[in-house]
This record gives structure tokens, C-alpha cells and sequence, in this order.
């Protein structure tokens, strides 16, 4: 058995995971929320982060009724992601293993959520759309590495909606997704936006940038003086939240079901697995099963417990990594901020 301990903070959330040969033994997390309108910078996160961490080792530690001596393997995330707020999970991590005098290993951000998904769901060997804040991927398995097939060229599906719930200043507690989500509920009219797929790739700056025009018509380059309340100069009708909300999700959700039904047909694939944050979106996992249905095809998906950033998705890949018998030297443990699906060697499986 293997006891592993996993620390994750890429991130706007700083979360402490453990889980005992396939037992989930804990799972904690704190998220540092910004006001309405605003980010999270990497200076302000980190400090964030800094206070809440070890709080958080105890409190995992004493969820899962275990000493440090218990403990196998010390696991943290070594990219990709913000280098300030990685800095601080791979300080502690390093620090813990010297303290504690355990093995430690550097982990994925991407392969993490990947390997959760999997364990959670039990699904076998699916094509995997990855979809957060900062990354957005369609993958595959195929000796011992996770194939990219279709990704962004530009921004992550996540980071196009945050960046889309700024402009309209919606809350970002508990997530800017989240609250777009529950807008796009009341949408009853579908606004066109532009729809950008090349190839197995996707885009979604040019969207941003139109929607972010419908929302804010005052804006525009063209604009020579203030709209009114309910029609431009320009004689352009203004849109309420709740469509914009429903026409950007409905618009981008249709893209990512495109690219990921064309890599299960390449793949001859049965199973789709939806993991990082957005893969939370209860309309993108209706699109996709609606999809995978048509196709005599299953759809796996967990829920914000594991969907969202979480330090039990490194300690389960850590854990994975472990027991296939790989190392890392101490002068290994270091972050980046890129660090590809694909560079990884998936020793652990062998399918």
C-alpha cells in the first residue's frame, strides 16, 4: 500500500490531498477569491497561499487520522501554472520531505487531473477533454504518453469566461464559471458570436473580444458618443447578461463537443472524460453526452470535488508515479510554468 500526500497550487486554490492505496483519506482546499471585476494576480495568490498551507497540512493530516511517519511519498505540483503560487506548494513539499524524511515527486498539473478523472469515474481509456482556466485540450493515450490531438492557440476556454465575467462584474465567489453558468440558465435568446474551429484546434480571443462589444457597446472603436440605456447610436439593440451568458457558453461548448467527437472517430473511441474546472458546467457535460449518445458512446465526468483544482488529484498521480518506481533527486524539485501533457512518460500504465 501507498500512502501518499499531494500538494496543489497552480492556481488561485491551495489545496492538500491524501489518499491511501486507492482510499480517500482527505481532501481540503481554500480559494482565494478576488472582488467582482478584478483577477487574481501571482504576487497577491502566493500570499495567499502562504497563509493558509500549513493550516491546511494539519488539517488534512488530522481528517485522515494519520501521523507524518504514516506517510509514503510527499507529492506537489511542478507546472504548469503561476511560478509564485507553485513556488510556495513546492517550498513546503520540499521542506516537509527534508523534515518528515520522505521521497518527494514533482507531478503534472494536467496528468493530475487526468489520473483523478480516471480513478474517480473507473472509465478505461477515453478520449479526455481538458478544459480550465488555463489550459484547454483534447487527449488520447497511446504508449505510455498522453497525445494531444486538438488544443487553444490562444487563451483557455476557462480564462475566455473569468476574463467574460469581469467585464460584466460578476461575483467571482465561488468561481466567475459558476456564476456565468447560472445566468446562462435564465438566457432565453441566442445572440450569434463568432464560432472558430482550425482544424482540431480552437480559439477564443476573438470571441472574448466581440462578446466583450455586445456587453459594453460604449466601447467600441466606431463609437462617437454614449448609448442610451436600451439602443446604441448606431441603432444596435443592447443584450441583457443572462443571453450574452447563454449565447458564449452555447457558442464555445459546441466547439469543444466538435473536436472531441472528431478525436473519439480518429481514436475509434467509446468514452469521453471531462476534467478541470469547467468540466464542472452542467450544460457542457449535457452537449457532450447528448454527443456521445448519438455516437452508441458514454460520457464520464466527476463534480466540483475533484473537477476543480485539488491536492488529492497529486497525491493519486504522485501515488501512481511512486509505485511504477519513478524518482526525483531533491535538486529536481523545482516548478515551471510549462510544462506540456505530453512531456510526461506514463510509466504506470502499460495498456
Amino acid at each position: 500500500m501507498v500512502c501518499s500526500l499531494g500538494i496543489e497550487g497552480s492556481a488561485n486554490k491551495i489545496g492538500i490531498g491524501i489518499i491511501r492505496d486507492g482510499e480517500v483519506l482527505a481532501n481540503v482546499r481554500r480559494t482565494y477569491i478576488t472582488p467582482p471585476g478584478e483577477g487574481f494576480l501571482p504576487k497577491e495568490t502566493a500570499k495567499h497561499h502562504r497563509e493558509a498551507i500549513l493550516s491546511l497540512v494539519r488539517e488534512s493530516l488530522k481528517e485522515a487520522q494519520l501521523e507524518p511517519k504514516d506517510l509514503d511519498v510527499i507529492c506537489y505540483t511542478k507546472g504548469p501554472g503561476m511560478a509564485p503560487p507553485l513556488l510556495v506548494g513546492a517550498i513546503v513539499a520540499r521542506t516537509l520531505s527534508l523534515l518528515w524524511e520522505k521521497p518527494l515527486l514533482g507531478v503534472n498539473h494536467c496528468i493530475g487531473h487526468i489520473e483523478m478523472g480516471r480513478f474517480i469515474t473507473k472509465a478505461q481509456n477515453p478520449i479526455v477533454l481538458y478544459v480550465s482556466g488555463g489550459n484547454t485540450q483534447v487527449i488520447a493515450y497511446s504508449n505510455q504518453r498522453y497525445r494531444i490531438f486538438g488544443e487553444t492557440i490562444d487563451i483557455a476556454v476557462g480564462n475566455c469566461l473569468d476574463r467574460f465575467a469581469r467585464i460584466i462584474k460578476l461575483s467571482n465567489d465561488p468561481s466567475p464559471g459558476y456564476n456565468i453558468e447560472q445566468l446562462a440558465k435564465l438566457g432565453t435568446n441566442y445572440i450569434k458570436l463568432p464560432y472558430v474551429v482550425k482544424g482540431m484546434d480552437v480559439s477564443f480571443s476573438g470571441i472574448l473580444s466581440h462578446i466583450e462589444e455586445l456587453a459594453e457597446p460604449n466601447k467600441r472603436k466606431n463609437k462617437r458618443k454614449k448609448a442610451t440605456d436600451d439602443i446604441t447610436d448606431e441603432g444596435e439593440v443592447s443584450y441583457s447578461k443572462e443571453d450574452l451568458c447563454y449565447s458564449l457558453q452555447e457558442t464555445i461548448f459546441a466547439m469543444l463537443v466538435e473536436i472531441t467527437e472528431r478525436a473519439m472517430a480518429h481514436c475509434e473511441s467509446q468514452e469521453v472524460l471531462i476534467v478541470g474546472g469547467v468540466g464542472c458546467n452542467e450544460r457542457l457535460q449535457e452537449m457532450m453526452r447528448i454527443m456521445c449518445q448519438e455516437r452508441g458512446g458514454k460520457l464520464f465526468a466527476t463534480d466540483e470535488r475533484y473537477c476543480i483544482d485539488n491536492g488529492l488529484m497529486i497525491a493519486h498521480a504522485g501515488a501512481e508515479m511512486f509505485k511504477s518506481g519513478i524518482t526525483m533527486p531533491l535538486e529536481d524539485a523545482f516548478v515551471t510554468q510549462r510544462y506540456r501533457t505530453d512531456e510526461v512518460l506514463v510509466k504506470w500504465r502499460t495498456d
